[in-house]
């Protein structure tokens, strides 16, 4: 039924007329329409100075909605973004000093994805590597914690931010910015100038690799990173059950839809190592972020397991490498970082 709902509605906006140009609404590129169980959610991409034009018709084009079979009840919303000059694509870039920047992403949360960037970056910094870590997450930063900083940033002479430092590398996150019990209560646009300032206001100094621990998902973090980020690539971090690499999948396409490369998957709490019997129990099954790189044609870059020492190490705010710097663990990292600079 939602299926139908959907066709009628795509199809009542090609016929309706756009009160600004006169001509039918684009459903290709202003509109983004989501229909669950009857009810239909719909964002109107429009230029901000025809706020008014569009409120005055809303109403009418509501009712139309609300006419058709099966829908319960119709939702309109109007969005707008400022413009990227594709003609000039190095005036859209924010620009830093570094030779490569990596973002860290994941299709959903609660996969490690932050344990891996923290983790990624001291394993560079042990191959000799001058690194910088940015806490991209802006409504559930992480690297505070695991990095175990606890201090304000200063200022520069520049007006600019100074990152803080851990273990030799530079690190720069919004809850060093904010209480960590303050909630960030932010919509779209602020997320969007805030990211804008952790990559542009700081100084970032020269380095060989900033690593960007995204938020989970798909949304406008990711898309400003691929607009305004002169990415090297991205990693995808998954755990090995289905749901997982579902995910994962998508966040795989999405970066390739935006022509960013994609570096590699990593299969986080690949398995588990008991303490008391010594054996390995594959807790979330094995082997399916290798099974899908191979389907994707995408490199996989190793695995790692779910041990108590990384949760401990990440709690105390010591990276594994500096924690346990001779286990397998530490090792398993180092490996990874060896693929991505060769």
């Amino acid at each position: 039924m939602d299926n139908e709902i959907f066709n009628n509605i795509i199809n009542l906006l090609n016929n309706s007329k756009n009160p600004v140009t006169g001509n039918p609404y684009d459903t290709n590129n202003d509109i983004n329409l989501v229909v669950k169980n009857g009810h239909a959610n719909i964002s109107i991409s429009i230029s901000p100075d025809k706020i008014k034009v569009f409120e005055n018709d809303k109403s009418n084009l509501q009712k139309k909605i609300l006419s058709l079979p099966n829908v319960l009840s119709a939702n309109i919303i109007f969005t707008s973004e400022s413009k990227i000059d594709v003609k000039k694509p190095n005036l859209n870039k924010f620009k830093i000093d570094a030779k490569n920047i990596i973002a860290i992403a994941s299709g959903k949360g609660g996969v490690g994805k932050s344990t891996v960037s923290v983790n990624l970056s001291i394993a560079l910094s042990k191959l000799g590597k001058s690194v910088a870590l940015l806490d991209a997450d802006i409504y559930g930063p992480s690297i505070p914690k695991m990095m175990g900083i606890s201090d304000k940033p200063k200022s520069s002479e520049n007006n600019k931010l100074i990152p803080l430092e851990s273990f030799g590398i530079r690190c720069m996150s919004i809850g060093f910015l904010i209480a960590s019990d303050t909630p960030t209560i932010w919509r779209g646009p602020m997320i969007m100038k805030a990211l804008e300032q952790l990559f542009t206001n700081v100084e970032w100094g020269k380095i060989d690799y900033l690593i960007v621990d995204l938020p989970p998902g798909t949304g406008d973090t990711q898309i400003t990173m691929a607009q305004r980020v002169p990415l090297k690539g991205a990693i995808i971090v998954s755990t090995p059950q289905d749901i997982a690499l579902i995910d994962a999948r998508k966040g795989i396409n999405m970066f390739k839809k935006v022509s960013v490369p994609v570096l590699g998957i990593i299969e986080n709490m690949s398995y588990f190592i008991c303490e008391n019997c010594n054996e390995r129990h594959e807790i979330f099954s094995h082997g399916g972020a290798k099974k899908e790189a191979t389907d994707l044609g995408v490199n996989f870059l190793g695995e790692i397991p779910l041990v108590t020492a990384l949760r401990i190490s990440s709690d105390s705010g010591k990276p594994i490498g500096i924690y346990e710097p001779k286990s397998k663990i530490a090792d398993s990292y180092l490996e990874i970082a060896k693929r991505i600079t060769a």
